[in-house]
């Protein structure tokens, strides 16, 4: 039987591995798809959205995607993750106009409940960039597995110019841990958690049911 300890340092390496395939991988793209930062470990606990809810989310991503190539072309590039139907749109455009026309464009794909713009008005990242924000990725999420008080799974990671954004559904003991943990990692400049925020009692029922779908959304820069 594998211990705890032997499965950490498996999911530690898996999620070492993936970031530096994914940094070795399809960063050209004008618009990356992240789906769970890049990274999954799925060794340390199961993932808190319900299996139809991650579908979904997995198809607004794709749908808002391929909408913003349409629309924007080659002018921007625009990181797009989707948790329980909350998006995050992170990236670059190159004017205000265009920053909230994405946000327009992605409001009007089907199921998207709320949109968190984190677009910024610049030039786009370099490849380096990219590549060092996929490690980046990597490192927090293998930190969140060596901690042994979190579920690594529960968390989702998206690193934008050294900026750690955090989604989950995760209790206020859980949202402090991770950002604390993230704020401890190399090359991190900034954590911003938006996180829905679930209590003790509901993190008890989830571990013991599927989860659900509800939650109270939050954005914050402690």
């Amino acid at each position: 039987m594998i211990d705890n300890t032997t499965l950490s340092r498996l999911a530690r390496a898996a999620c070492a591995a993936l970031a530096a395939a994914a940094a070795a991988g399809s960063l050209t793209a004008c618009f990356p798809l992240v789906v769970g930062g890049a990274v999954a470990t799925g060794l340390i606990a199961t993932d808190r959205r319900t299996s139809g809810a991650q579908l979904e989310d997995q198809g607004i991503e794709l749908r808002a995607s391929n909408r913003l190539r349409e629309t924007l072309g080659e002018r921007a590039h625009i990181n797009v993750t989707s948790f329980n139907r909350q998006v995050l749109l992170t990236g670059e455009v190159s004017a205000a106009q265009d920053r909230q026309t994405a946000e327009q464009t992605v409001a009007r794909v089907e199921n998207v409940r709320s949109i968190v713009n984190e677009l910024v008005v610049a030039a786009p990242s370099s490849l380096g960039d990219r590549s060092n924000d996929t490690l980046i990725s990597g490192k927090v999420k293998a930190s969140f597995v060596d901690a042994k008080d979190l579920f690594s799974n529960a968390f989702k990671v998206v690193t934008e110019r050294g900026v750690v954004y955090l989604m989950g559904r995760v209790t206020e003991r859980e949202a402090k841990r991770a950002t604390e943990i993230a704020r401890g990692v190399s090359g991190v400049v900034k954590v911003v958690r938006i996180f829905e925020i679930i209590s003790e009692e509901e993190l008890q029922r989830l571990s013991t049911q599927a989860p659900a779908s509800s939650g109270n959304a939050q954005r914050s820069e402690p």
